[in-house]
């Protein structure tokens, strides 16, 4: 039978990073491709007493329908941790939502129409480009520095094209693992002042700073044209899918007819439980620890690098977040490498996927998080010996 799908659909490209865990099955290979927060910092018996105390003194309730906005407690538990790091929200400006990949898609409902036009970072994380892409927008690539986006180029891609939005990861973005500086934050917003551009600060990685200072987001100078999104995937788990969305009122009461077509709530049992955890444990004591399982592991990779990568490789060196960015010579391609990576058992993930062109790429994405130190040493030793198989083949 021929299925009609739609244009959209077949448009849109297939997750790379689920595609490449199946080379993950084979028991010695070492993986450097996930996005996965380490597993071993899930506090199981914590959640299960949660949801033990929630099911016995709130089952019925909790076991029920419920807004679209989302549990109250929780949306003020997050209001208040904006307030104690400066920003002023109220708890309307808060929509909880499954996972902040889901506020993705729906600001792209919300913004997008075939053939409009949206600025994204240069790499860019690629599950933002799949969500937006069903929407067959015009993508423009902003290239990022060592600071931060490249701000005459966003300015330039604006005047040039009016964008819907300017999506970006200002802290340990996704790839590269680069952050962007308080002045470059501020010149950001200032590009957007009395535009009709919004900006969609993806925020995943901020509690996760393991070096150096904490910085306000972009939403600080620029809240009436922001919408900033969180998760609790990286500070509690993924799996609780609970994620949240903050935006100024016009903007939200559309988020919240999206949501409600899309699935009518978040699911409510999992908003209860993670609210009750939250109110139970000391959070900031939880996220302290991962903070130093991840500055360990980062350090324990940078030093294998440092020991073992050929001296015309370069790296960015993250002060957060779970990845960093390698870049080959000119003329190397990360995708002809993973062929060869394969053959020495450890896998990564290669540029091409996280620009919206699908170009060839000399760069790819580690993550540290999910390997200990010995291992992360044992798979840098291995890509170090496929670099230079593939390079000695160039030659």
């Amino acid at each position: 039978m021929q299925y009609r799908f739609s244009k959209n659909i077949l448009s849109t490209p297939k997750s790379f990073i689920r595609e490449i865990l199946k080379f993950t099955q084979t028991p010695d290979i070492i993986s450097f491709a996930g996005g996965l927060p380490n597993k071993v910092y899930f506090p199981v018996d914590a959640v299960r007493e949660a949801a033990d105390k929630v099911l016995c003194e709130h089952g019925q309730e909790a076991l029920q329908y419920t807004t679209t906005e989302g549990y109250d407690p929780l949306r003020e538990f997050i209001v208040t941790r904006y307030k104690n790091r400066g920003i002023e929200i109220t708890k309307d400006e808060i929509l909880i939502v499954s996972g902040s990949q889901q506020a993705l898609d729906l600001s792209g409902k919300v913004f997008l129409d075939t053939g409009n036009h949206v600025v994204i970072e240069k790499p860019g994380y690629l599950g933002a480009i799949q969500a937006f892409s069903i929407f067959s927008p015009h993508f423009h690539e902003v290239s990022l520095n060592t600071d931060g986006i490249d701000i005459s180029e966003l300015k330039e891609a604006i005047k040039k094209y009016n964008p819907k939005f300017f999506y970006a990861t200002p802290n340990f973005q996704n790839p590269s693992g680069l952050t962007y500086s308080l002045e470059n934050r501020k010149s950001a917003a200032e590009v957007l002042k009395d535009t009709e551009t919004v900006i969609i600060e993806d925020d995943p990685y901020s509690e996760i700073r393991f070096l150096g200072e904490h910085l306000p987001p972009v939403k600080k100078f620029a809240h009436n044209n922001s919408i900033l999104l969180g998760s609790f995937s990286k500070i509690v788990a993924p799996g609780l899918r609970i994620g949240w969305a903050c935006a100024p009122k016009q903007i939200m009461e559309k988020l919240v007819i999206a949501k409600q077509a899309a699935d009518l709530h978040t699911n409510y049992l999992a908003q209860r439980v993670l609210c009750q955890y939250l109110y139970d444990n000391d959070i900031d004591k939880h996220i302290a620890r991962i903070r130093a399982g991840y500055l360990a592991q980062r350090t324990a990779m940078i030093e294998a690098m440092g020991e073992y990568f050929p001296e015309d490789i370069t790296y960015t060196q993250p002060e957060g977040g779970m990845f960093l960015w390698v870049t080959m010579p000119e003329g190397f391609s990360a995708m002809e490498l993973l062929d060869v990576a394969v053959k020495y058992h450890v896998v990564f993930v290669p540029g091409e996927p996280f620009y919206a062109d699908g170009r060839k790429s000399n760069s790819m994405r580690l993550n540290y998080t999910c390997s200990d130190e010995k291992t992360i040493r044992e798979g840098i030793k291995r890509l170090s010996n496929a670099i230079k198989e593939y390079a000695a083949k160039k030659r």
